[in-house]
């Protein structure tokens, strides 16, 4: 780890005398909305698999497995199945984005759907996606397109996903269709969500297809993963070549860096250099290879990669930051990631168990200015069954975003996840992240709003929008 990134790491832990004040008091009390900049995008975020439903990739089968002992692969043993039937109630989920009064809508098209084989592209839904984000652009909503969210073809997973560089010029191809598709639609772009966390789940803590424990193949996955960014990026510049919202700039290009704090769980040495090495991995090698045009994934004695990736460096016009939570790290040899993390008892957590932490927002936008690029909240939220806490959660993450712009962070949206509630991936349908729950059991999938639909409305006034009834 370098000089550098235990320097990051300290400023990022360090109760700063200049910190901005997070007492609940002082956050209820700010008129949250009008700290934003004209212009700001206001939305929420969902994904393909997660809500669209009908689907099969690997992920649909992935669900249908098992491990050795018997347990299901998902922890609720749901399968995403008809999910919250978005693919046929898209209309439906404007009007509830109408009546929030958000302005912005990030959702992913579904690489399985468009290209179910190899030789095979599916002309309607790419018809569909791009209706969609018509419909948008025609309600005053912008759209943010993801290319990439978790899920693959069967016929790319079965020839190695991520693992086989041939899926960097598969991925490559698929990404010159879409921007022909959409391009004429779309401005802002998301070529890969959460690279880190795919790789880490994947094929590090093994609980994601393929469900893999090596740290050379999670370095690997990684590392493919960023080129087929660049890769992509490459593409929808050259092929998208319509202003759509007429500001100058045919796209705007990024991918969504989920980060979280590190926090040592002791001042041991130990500790404080476990807890360096998993920042230094988890949150840095990301944007510094976007910096640098270089990958560079260093773990002693099990992975070293260090290379030089064409297009990589100035491939992204924003930097999209997914947060939500901070982890407490005790070093521990035994375990891949050598530390074992956890949230110390009496913190306040979610239904998952994450800790809820705004100033972690806080301090990762302002960490991130340091990159001079806008930066974008591209995911944030929480699990509340109850929905009685997600208000003030809001709240508070916003309230995080305004003090980062005030201290110079040039941040340019906020994307709530989610507007419905919908599939966790490997925790199922039990977590409710959604402003709107959905009732899968009937059979309208009937969205209700939550008590955190009020809050936001309020948000969105200050900012200058308009809810609908």
């Amino acid at each position: 780890m370098s000089r550098r990134h235990l320097l990051s790491l300290g400023l990022l832990l360090a109760a700063c005398s200049d910190r901005p004040n997070f007492d609940e008091d002082v956050v209820k009390a700010t008129p949250l909305g009008e700290g934003l900049p004209a212009g700001f995008m206001l939305g929420t975020s969902t994904s393909s698999h997660q809500t669209e439903g009908g689907l099969e990739n690997d992920w649909a089968v992935w669900e249908r497995g098992r491990w050795p002992d018997g347990r299901p692969h998902i922890k609720d043993e749901s399968v995403s199945g008809d999910a919250t039937d978005s693919w046929n109630r898209f209309d439906e989920d404007v009007r509830l984005m109408e009546r929030l009064g958000a302005n912005a809508y990030r959702f992913s098209v579904e690489w399985a759907r468009i290209q179910p084989t190899p030789d095979t592209w599916d002309e309607e839904a790419l018809a569909r996606y791009a209706r969609w984000a018509r419909t948008l652009r025609q309600q005053g909503i912008t759209p943010l397109v993801t290319l990439y969210h978790f899920t693959l073809p069967t016929w790319v997973s079965d020839t190695g996903g991520w693992e086989n560089p041939a899926t960097i010029d598969a991925f490559e191809t698929y990404a010159a269709r879409v921007a022909q598709a959409l391009g004429g639609e779309v401005d802002w772009w998301c070529t890969v969500n959460e690279p880190n966390v795919y790789a880490v789940l994947g094929y590090l803590d093994g609980e994601w297809p393929p469900g893999k424990q090596d740290m050379k193949a999670t370095a690997d996955v990684l590392s493919h993963l960023m080129e087929g960014h660049a890769r992509a990026a490459r593409q929808l510049r050259a092929l998208d070549t319509v202003d759509v919202d007429g500001d100058g700039a045919a796209t705007r290009i990024g991918l969504a860096h989920h980060v979280r704090v590190f926090q040592p769980a002791t001042g041991t040495t130990a500790d404080t250099l476990v807890a360096g090495l998993t920042d230094d991995f988890f949150n840095e090698s990301v944007p510094e290879s976007l910096r640098t045009g270089r990958i560079r994934l260093s773990v002693p004695g099990q992975v070293s990669i260090d290379r030089a990736v064409e297009d990589l460096k100035g491939s992204i016009d924003y930097l999209g930051i997914n947060y939500y939570t901070r982890d407490y790290v005790r070093q521990y040899f035994g375990e891949p990631s050598l530390s074992r993390q956890y949230v110390p008892r009496g913190r306040d957590t979610n239904d998952l168990g994450w800790e809820l932490y705004p100033e972690g927002l806080y301090l990762f936008l302002t960490r991130y200015a340091k990159l001079g690029l806008p930066l974008v909240v591209t995911e944030n939220g929480m699990a509340d069954r109850a929905g009685e806490r997600r208000p003030y959660y809001l709240q508070s993450h916003l309230y995080a975003v305004e003090q980062a712009i005030a201290k110079g962070a040039d941040v340019r949206g906020y994307f709530h996840w989610s507007l419905l509630d919908n599939f966790e991936w490997a925790e199922g349908y039990e977590p409710k992240f959604g402003l709107f729950t959905v009732d899968l059991e009937s059979p309208e999938k009937t969205r209700t709003e939550t008590a955190a639909v009020s809050t936001f409305q309020d948000i969105a006034r200050r900012l200058g929008l308009t809810p609908r009834p």
